[in-house]
């Protein structure tokens, strides 16, 4: 096959609906909007203007009255993601508000070993009921795809929003440096072989 030609994805092979959901009809996933990763050693490519996005998709799902979940990654005192320090806090463009749940998760998948399952459940989003989580936040080829990955093995369905995610360079198993773009583009592109849609941009979503 030539490398210019796209294989069928496995979501199309399964016969999977790929038509975006509605934002009233969802539950707004916010993951790790941490002040952790706008600056020092975890700061990532993009992060003001995917937080700027974000910013504006939780606005927009809070007016379409869909329920928001926060969820936020706690790596113990003294660290980057430290819950209890200002670093390692939610960002105040992204505060939750009375009512929204917190969700505290210590590995990528934020289903693992937190009540975020329990939290869906009480809203009236049951793991198996192909309900629609839409999922924005940090880091693209960690918590993002993780948390996808653990939402559609429970029979959610997920939706990334790419605008309100962002990672940063890492090195490949060959040495070269892999930039934080072609990361990014690697890890939305995984998703959506199989684990969830993704959307350009919040006002792809329609209230």
């Amino acid at each position: 096959m030539s490398t210019n030609t796209a294989s069928t994805t496995l979501r199309d092979l399964s016969g999977l609906d790929n038509q975006p959901p509605r934002l009233s009809e969802s539950v707004l996933i916010m993951i790790d909007f941490q002040n952790t990763y706008r600056t020092g050693v975890m700061a990532l490519e993009g992060a003001e203007e995917a937080l700027a996005a974000g910013a504006r998709l939780l606005e927009r799902a809070r007016a379409a009255g869909a329920p928001v979940i926060h969820v936020i990654n706690d790596g113990g005192e003294n660290t980057p993601y430290d819950i209890r320090a200002r670093i390692g806090s939610i960002s105040d463009e992204v505060a939750p508000v009375d009512g929204e749940p917190v969700v505290v998760k210590q590995v990528p998948n934020a289903f693992h070993g937190t009540d975020l399952e329990k939290t869906l459940s009480d809203l009236g989003f049951a793991p198996g009921s192909g309900r629609n989580l839409v999922l924005a936040g940090f880091m693209t080829h960690m918590c993002i795809t993780f948390t996808a990955e653990g939402a559609f093995y429970r029979g959610y369905r997920p939706t990334v929003v790419a605008e309100t995610t962002a990672t940063r360079a890492l090195t490949a198993p060959d040495g070269t440096v892999l930039p934080a773009t072609a990361l990014q583009t690697a890890a939305l592109t995984t998703m959506t072989d199989l684990f969830g849609l993704v959307v350009p941009t919040a006002d792809a979503l329609r209230a």
